[in-house]
């Protein structure tokens, strides 16, 4: 998988080489992810990655889909596709050279984190990685990921004035965090879902807290393996069709692929202090997370494609009277 190296500067450009290989899109770091865990599964966050990945691949595509086209105007849903993508490459950007590292450090038996200063990455995963490497805690190492993607993204994405100007003060989102549309999914091939929704997305709390309860549905609540054979069988397109086509009721696919609505965005790293030289990390995020029992949703969202569509004939009878 990985070419031979004779030195850290070798090492530094291959990452960087394969973190913009990586990088591309959202199909491209779904998969990316998904590899990584399964070379290396002592790495929790990679699949957890993984799957919010696709969960953000298919809140991309329901933007050009039947359900959602009509209910948002052009310029909102060209918005929030910016948002969805700027926060997953951002996130990629920083974690994927941090996987990398960890690679090349069991490969040569000896820890290289100090490396991941060349790519920008926060002395607190630094001092993680370190942490990790000595005690082999895997449970602290993916909530500090957690930890880090959360405030990696709290100032350019949340507090960005763009973003907060056009979605998070406007009518659909607000929407969308009353009637609980803020999910993350957790399929299988039998057709039932897990997963949870959330509310209070600005909150960089909330968003951790919401982050160790998803890596508890799909490491700790029995269901993994089912987890790991939905991502094994079914090739992430962006098309909600990926799991629906398990459900026991015949649907049609209403979303379209990634790679056939989308171009490649090309970005630019962000500049300035990393989070950690602006923030204390709070001890708090690392307790264990509050557990609700109703992680089996598939009922409930199923309920929810029935509001969706609900919402949609109530926009169109509205044009159709004015």
């Amino acid at each position: 998988m990985f070419a031979k190296i004779e030195n850290e500067h070798d090492i530094i450009q291959i990452v960087k080489r394969k973190t913009n290989l990586g990088n591309i899109d959202n199909i491209s770091r779904t998969k990316h992810y998904e590899i990584f865990y399964f070379d290396y599964k002592e790495i929790k966050w990679s699949l957890l990655a993984s799957l919010v990945s696709r969960n953000a691949g298919w809140n991309m595509c329901d933007l050009e889909g039947d359900r959602l086209v009509k209910l948002m105007s052009v310029e909102y849903r060209r918005t929030l596709f910016s948002m969805y993508e700027r926060a997953n490459w951002l996130i990629f950007n920083d974690a994927y050279p941090q996987l990398l590292i960890y690679h090349y450090s069991t490969k040569y038996n000896k820890p290289l984190f100090h490396l991941l200063r060349y790519f920008r990455i926060s002395e607190f995963m630094i001092d993680e990685w370190q942490t990790f490497w000595k005690d082999r805690d895997e449970t602290r190492l993916l909530y500090a990921l957690i930890i880090n993607e959360q405030n990696l993204i709290q100032k350019p994405i949340i507090a960005n004035t763009v973003y907060h100007k056009r979605i998070f003060n406007s009518l659909p989102y607000r929407l969308q965090e009353k009637l609980h549309f803020n999910v993350i999914l957790f399929p299988t091939l039998s057709g039932k879902i897990y997963g949870a929704s959330m509310k209070k997305f600005q909150n960089v709390h909330v968003r951790i807290e919401f982050g160790k309860q998803l890596s508890w549905i799909l490491f700790d609540s029995g269901y993994l393996q089912e987890f790991i054979h939905f991502i094994k069988k079914t090739v992430h397109t962006g098309s909600r069709y990926d799991y629906e086509k398990y459900f026991s009721e015949k649907m049609r696919r209403d979303t379209p692929y990634l790679r056939f609505t989308y171009p490649i965005i090309e970005h630019v790293p962000e500049i300035g202090p990393s989070w950690d030289q602006q923030k204390k990390v709070k001890r708090s995020w690392f307790h264990s997370p509050k557990i609700k029992d109703d992680i089996e949703i598939t009922n409930w969202y199923k309920k929810k494609l029935i509001e969706m569509s609900l919402l949609k004939n109530l926009q169109e009878w509205i044009q159709l009277n004015q």
